[in-house]
């Protein structure tokens, strides 16, 4: 059963110490962008290095380091799904030395009237993945611990905002109308994939993740609606709002 895989009681098989020696010492700061076109944004609008690489067999990852508002930031396009974003965001703070993470991107409205013209903070993720069960022990939800802390920050920048539970699955081909309407029942507001396996490595590591979001789809009782998520998947606004961020943890 998967809910059997917390296991703290044993040694880990791999250790990163053994690939890439000690911890790096770069920044305390990472930005998690899923968005290409925004990392492009970032690299063409900011004077960046390559401090770090993560490798993998199909292409490397390049971790960036640049400056905003007299803050140093490491920055690096993440893979999509709970496990490779999970996995990254570890690895990414051996390379880097970074304990605080921001995490932005897009998700689909479980209840357009509710999200509608506003970001999500999320309160809670409905652990649909399998990632999170590895760092964090079974439960049907897994808190969001930054949440309080950015919505101040969010209050400061005026930025407008809604929190609220949201639901992380490993496949959106299979968000059935059943489990739509099971966790709006529960109170979720919207569905992504990689907040619940992130969240449980930054706990495991004792690393801060301070995470929102902006809605694109919208999966609710009238259906499926899909001309939003272009927009919320490269809008330029969260990379903004994600620097502001960075300027106050």
């Amino acid at each position: 059963m998967i809910t059997d895989s917390y296991d703290i009681e044993t040694e880990p098989m791999i250790n990163l110490f053994d690939f890439y020696g000690r911890r790096g010492d770069f920044a305390d700061i990472c930005l998690i962008i899923f968005s290409k076109e925004i990392h492009r944004h970032l690299l063409d609008s900011y004077e960046s290095e390559i401090i770090a690489t993560m490798p993998a067999c199909n292409g490397d990852t390049h971790i960036y380091k640049t400056t905003y508002k007299g803050v140093t930031i490491t920055f690096y396009l993440s893979g999509i799904g709970s496990a490779v974003a999970s996995s990254q965001c570890h690895l990414a703070s051996w390379l880097t030395g970074a304990s605080k993470f921001i995490m932005f991107g897009s998700c689909g409205s479980l209840d357009r009237t509710t999200t509608q013209g506003r970001f999500i903070i999320p309160t809670q993720s409905y652990r649909g993945d399998g990632c999170s069960y590895y760092f964090a022990a079974p439960s049907d939800y897994i808190d969001i611990a930054a949440s309080k802390e950015l919505s101040i920050i969010f209050d400061k920048l005026s930025v407008p905002y809604i929190t609220g539970k949201i639901w992380t699955t490993d496949s959106m081909i299979r968000e059935t109308k059943g489990l739509v309407r099971k966790r709006m029942e529960e109170g979720c507001i919207a569905v992504e994939m990689e907040l619940a396996g992130v969240q449980s490595v930054c706990d495991f590591y004792n690393l801060k993740l301070y995470a929102f979001f902006e809605t694109g789809d919208i999966l609710d009782t009238n259906g499926y609606e899909a001309k939003g998520l272009n927009n919320a998947n490269h809008s330029l606004n969260k990379l903004y709002i994600a620097l502001e961020t960075a300027t106050y943890i």
